[in-house]
């Protein structure tokens, strides 16, 4: 079959990281409207007399030695002489990110940063804008199936196995230069404004997840709050449906409209500027949905993530509403079995365990043993049962007791480990909620007076514990812990 597909662009070289992304941005923009423009054809009745395809912008750059750099980043170098290349999308959104990797990359390793076309085509469903209106009668009209036309999304372009550290590259290359292909981020881009309610230009690179809508109450107000007294940070404040509610220093606008029903995951974005502000999702219950989240919030290339919620305390040393500091975790939610083995440990973090702590002091207005008395650091285990409790109890509280344990959850291992998986940074500060090993459950009006007592401190704590976080340079926050012998040169 024939294939259509617009003139092939010469690659072209760059030393000035600005200049490559615009080659990038040419690229894509008129191969994507290459394939909009054909789309729109074939709905007036024109049918293309062959098969339309356009491909994705691609980036490669070379090594030739194996000396070392002095950079204290742990991204930006090329491990091994030899080629390194990957595709790239969405230029707009990832301007800062492209230009930061371009720029240590060239100050690494001199060379160029080329730049032309790939041999990935762009799926029709890609090219096209989330929310861009199809005229779907005309092309049913037609009885053509779209994908004898165009090309669909391939799972062959859209796996993990970079991440994954299960990619083996030929000898020389090319290696790849990013752990996620433009295919992949741009399944993600899609599958987050339809779990979300928000797109994907929103998120922020500080993100908080919760398992409880209290929590997102709680932002919500507090967000709304500091809009309203021109908070000197963030410039606005999103929720689902791309609602937005402007800063009042710049007029304290509301534009868009609620969506009609509200989203699986939906979520929420403090705007500060360079994506320096902060998102919190409401993941629900379940190591399913911190699985599926995570794994897409991941190509934003996030600076961290942190898990806030609540938890059953193991210790009877414990109280209702004292924190846990989670320093190991014990994975027995099973769905990243496949993608990261049981084998491989998940540490902590020392950038984000010591953020966590100084933020608990703070707000509670503690420190040393006084801090100790409501904050609890130990291994926390996450299970994918949610009703564990009905089981026999005798080879489940051994197994607590031998890991050490002092809290039980269905997310936070979950998050954790698809941090460490995706080299984003993790933490987690829970909040005992009750105690059923030791029969103490909450009541209904003590469940009233906890949350509405104890809430507000927890997130204070974690927005607090995100703007540290924020204030670090990035050598300190992207630990080299994160990364193994034979990285993609990107973050």
């Amino acid at each position: 079959m024939t294939t259509i597909c617009p003139p092939r662009l010469e690659t072209q070289s760059f030393t000035d990281p600005e200049a490559a992304w615009e080659h990038i941005a040419h690229i894509y923009h008129r191969n994507c409207d290459f394939i909009r423009d054909q789309l729109a054809s074939l709905t007036r009745g024109e049918i293309p007399k062959g098969r339309v395809r356009a491909c994705y912008p691609q980036v490669e750059v070379r090594s030739t030695s194996y000396s070392k750099h002095e950079s204290t980043l742990p991204y930006g170098y090329l491990h091994t002489p030899g080629i390194y290349r990957t595709t790239v999308t969405a230029p707009e959104l990832f301007k800062t990110y492209f230009e930061e990797q371009f720029t240590v990359l060239l100050r690494n390793h001199g060379g160029t940063i080329d730049v032309g076309e790939s041999d990935t085509p762009i799926p029709l469903h890609f090219a096209l804008p989330p929310h861009e209106h199809v005229d779907g009668a005309a092309l049913n009209a037609l009885n053509i199936p779209l994908r004898d036309v165009f090309d669909a999304p391939d799972l062959a372009n859209t796996d993990d196995e970079i991440a994954n550290g299960t990619y083996v590259p030929p000898r020389g290359g090319p290696y790849p230069l990013s752990a996620f292909t433009a295919p992949r981020v741009d399944y993600s881009l899609f599958r987050l404004a339809h779990y979300t309610g928000t797109a994907a230009e929103h998120f922020q690179n500080f993100v908080i997840f919760t398992n409880y809508q209290f929590y997102i109450d709680e932002f919500c107000r507090v967000a709304k709050a500091w809009m309203a007294d021109g908070h000197g940070h963030y410039q606005r404040f999103i929720e689902p449906g791309n609602v937005s509610t402007d800063n009042a220093l710049t007029g304290g606008a509301v534009t868009g409209s609620p969506p009609p029903r509200t989203p699986q995951m939906p979520a929420y974005h403090l705007v500060g500027d360079r994506g320096r502000g902060i998102t919190m999702v409401n993941i629900g219950v379940g190591p399913a949905n911190a699985k599926t989240i995570t794994d897409h919030i991941a190509v934003l290339r996030p600076h961290a993530w942190i898990m806030l919620g609540h938890c059953a305390g193991l210790r009877n040393s414990q109280e209702l509403g004292d924190y846990v500091l989670a320093h190991a975790y014990v994975r027995e939610d099973h769905v990243l079995d496949a993608d990261l083995p049981l084998t491989v440990p998940v540490p902590a973090l020392a950038e984000v365990q010591v953020a966590l702590e100084q933020a608990v002091e703070e707000i509670t207005q503690t420190e040393g043993i006084e801090t100790k008395k409501i904050m609890r650091t130990g291994t926390v285990a996450t299970f994918d049962n949610r009703n564990w409790e009905l089981r026999d109890q005798t080879e489940i509280v051994r197994q607590l007791s031998q890991s050490r344990a002092v809290a039980l959850d269905m997310e936070s291992a979950t998050i954790a480990a698809n941090g460490f998986r995706f080299r984003v940074p993790y933490g987690t500060l829970l909040c005992v909620s009750d105690k059923p090993l030791h029969g103490e459950l909450k009541l209904p009006g003590m469940a009233s007076d906890f949350y509405r007592t104890q809430v507000n401190r927890h997130l204070q704590i974690g927005l607090r514990a995100m703007e540290i976080l924020r204030d670090q340079p990035a050598e300190r926050l992207h630990s080299r812990k994160l990364r193994s012998f034979a990285e993609t040169a990107f973050q």
